[in-house]
């Protein structure tokens, strides 16, 4: 693979310059302005430079012909770019390791972030696929004349190939997002969300951008999008009281233990669990072995007076998790009598910090979750926790309701295991997959 810098007064220029050292097959790779400096600097046009590639004719015992040498072209390219600063910070286009810096520092729970290339690689790929596709594509278009093994158009059509290439290239960010955005839709994210998403990046791009930094902008705007998370942290000498709601066969009992499991094991917490879900067969028996294991009471409840008489019960306990019946989102009576539980502990607030958490299954269709946030949020001030994540490939329904909703995020569940199948939210991975890559 050649890789070159071509510079000119405009872009056109600089385009036939690297067409007629690299030939008719140079790809161009980046595109930026060199603003003049020094004392004369009023009276000099600042330059255009582009990074033009060309690939070598391939060895006979290359093993995969088919493998593209981007990856190689754009960090070889990216390197040298990343030592030329003051022409970086003029032009608006970050190298990968700005990209990787930046994201790193304001995301990113360590400095072993790796570069969006790598976050997003198969995303990428794609990118770049499609815009090979269509630039052989319109290369077709031209006739070309051999010139000593070097193919080149006559001079009058290399002009207006030029001019059409600047075009592409003013064109390159709709393509780029336009494909990024399909991508969003394919993991399930909701037409309006990705709308405001893309958008909202459309606007803040320079002409000048490339692959990796409208990534970057895609990727950071998305972490901003999910908030930051919200989990239950319990205070010295106060006790927490902890509601699980949500609609039924989501997940909230095996949650429930989960959460216990992991604050009894690791802070030993002195945790108690209140059940009023007296509606489904073996509920408090589940509850109750969960219970037995990791040695907490349990309390089973009918009414909001026996739930206030067991949170006086409870008093001197760190932590007390309330499991809820699962509630019908179209069922109105059920929901009267869960708000009614939660209003009794609100009036003892003077004895308990209290926290709620809507539990919802990622795998729930997009249009049943608006459905049923939407008849929970009579209830005020709940985060939402999502399970069964390692019952689909699509996660786009977190997004969604986060964005639908303005509710913060807090756990999400992937299987059976008590009490290692619970985490907080990953952002980082979470956007990564959102957006096509690997995590």
């Amino acid at each position: 693979m050649i890789v070159k810098k071509f510079q000119a007064p405009t872009e056109t220029e600089a385009v036939l310059k690297a067409r007629d050292e690299l030939g008719s097959t140079a790809v161009v790779l980046n595109v930026k302005t060199l603003k003049q400096r020094g004392i004369f600097r009023l009276f000099r046009k600042d330059l255009v430079e582009i990074t033009a590639a060309q690939e070598e004719n391939e060895s006979p015992d290359r093993k995969d012909k088919t493998v593209s040498s981007f990856d190689k072209i754009a960090g070889d390219a990216l390197s040298e770019n990343y030592n030329a600063d003051n022409s970086q910070k003029s032009s608006g286009v970050y190298s990968e390791r700005q990209i990787t810096r930046h994201s790193t520092n304001t995301y990113a729970p360590g400095n072993d972030t790796a570069a969006i290339e790598q976050k997003l690689d198969s995303l990428q790929q794609l990118l770049r696929s499609r815009m090979d596709y269509e630039y052989t594509e319109a290369k077709k278009s031209t006739d070309y004349v051999n010139d000593g093994g070097n193919f080149a158009a006559p001079v009058q059509d290399r002009t207006e190939e030029g001019k059409r290439i600047v075009q592409e290239r003013e064109n390159a960010n709709y393509k780029y997002l336009q494909l990024i955005y399909k991508k969003m839709l394919d993991n399930d994210v909701d037409e309006k969300c990705a709308d405001s998403i893309i958008g909202d990046i459309e606007n803040s791009l320079k002409k000048e951008s490339n692959i990796d930094s409208i990534l970057s902008a895609v990727y950071q705007k998305v972490i901003l999008k999910l908030g930051e998370p919200r989990t239950i942290t319990l205070e010295e000498g106060r006790t927490k009281a902890v509601f699980f709601i949500g609609p039924t066969g989501v997940g909230k009992t095996t949650t429930i233990a989960k959460i216990a499991s992991k604050f009894k094991l690791e802070e030993h917490a002195k945790v108690a669990f209140i059940t009023s879900d007296t509606y489904r067969i073996a509920a408090v028996e589940q509850l109750n072995t969960y219970a037995s294991i990791i040695s907490c009471p349990v309390s089973v409840v009918y009414s909001a007076d026996e739930l206030e008489e067991s949170l006086e019960e409870y008093k001197d306990y760190d932590l007390v998790l309330i499991d809820t019946a699962g509630r019908s989102h179209k069922a109105e009576d059920q929901m009267d009598e869960l708000a009614a539980l939660i209003e009794r502990t609100k009036e003892k607030s003077d004895n308990f910090d209290i926290d709620i958490y809507l539990t919802l299954s990622v795998t729930t269709k997009s249009k049943d979750l608006v459905s049923i946030v939407n008849r929970y949020k009579d209830i005020k001030d709940w985060a939402v926790i999502f399970t069964k994540l390692d019952e689909t490939c699509s996660l786009g329904n977190i997004l969604n309701i986060r964005m639908i909703t303005d509710a913060p995020l807090s756990y999400t569940t992937s299987g059976q295991n008590v009490p290692n199948d619970i985490e907080e939210i990953d952002k980082q991975a979470l956007a990564k997959q959102l957006l096509g890559g690997t995590v």
